[in-house]
């Protein structure tokens, strides 16, 4: 009688292990968005054909449920002056009064406010600060996939600039020399929570060399 007590004990146990363990992995989970290893790129017609660049400084986090993404969110905020486009003159240009006047609107963020699931797809409604204006604009994402120390994620859309005041222009004789349209494309690669603590750890043992040697000086 108590074997048969203790099995069922057992199982009782067994049970409420599994179904914790479900509901660990049922609950939205937070990453940190690797700057080291995403892209946050755009493209613009210019005359007849595209060019494209990227932003090098941003940051952000993501908050995914696989089992329910429409409870999932996402925010990033980008450096305006970390604006790329292989070319250092129009890079200078871009980052003027002209375009995105970084000196006064140092930053770009997009805060989503609603997240839909499209079949393999999702929708992800927010609102982006651009240029100092913040417009409602509609992404079209994906989970791509996760271990328990990264997860892959993408998204893409298209903004018109001026409805971000970003208007200037030149007109020639085929029309205009920029489009309005500013197509998106982002590809993320992101951190766990445990691994984004981990990374933290690591960098603060780690100190700068000038700080290293500034310390050897006083000792001597």
């Amino acid at each position: 009688m108590s074997q048969r007590r203790t099995r069922f004990a057992l199982s009782l146990v067994a049970a409420a292990l599994l179904g914790l363990s479900a509901a660990a992995q049922a609950a939205p989970s937070t990453w940190t968005i690797d700057p080291n290893h995403s892209n946050v790129s755009f493209s613009i017609r210019h005359f007849f054909t595209k060019v494209s660049g990227n932003f090098t400084r941003f940051s952000g986090t993501i908050v995914y449920d696989p089992a329910n993404a429409a409870s999932s969110s996402t925010n990033a905020v980008i450096e305006a002056a970390s604006i790329n486009t292989a070319n250092e003159r129009r890079d200078g240009h871009l980052r003027s009064a002209d375009f995105f006047d970084v000196e006064k609107y140092p930053t770009l963020a997009f805060q989503s406010t609603k997240v839909t699931p499209a079949g393999d797809k999702l929708k992800i409604e927010g609102n982006l600060t651009m240029h100092g204006v913040t417009r409602p604009v509609t992404l079209e994402g994906a989970f791509i996939g996760s271990n328990p120390e990264k997860a892959g994620f993408e998204a893409s859309g298209k903004v018109d600039r001026k409805d971000f005041g970003i208007i200037w222009n030149k007109v020639v004789d085929q029309g205009t020399m920029l489009g309005d349209d500013v197509e998106i494309r982002i590809a993320v690669e992101a951190n766990s929570e445990a691994t984004e603590a981990a990374r933290k750890a690591a960098d603060a043992t780690r100190k700068p060399a000038g700080e290293k040697k500034s310390e050897a000086n006083v000792t001597k």
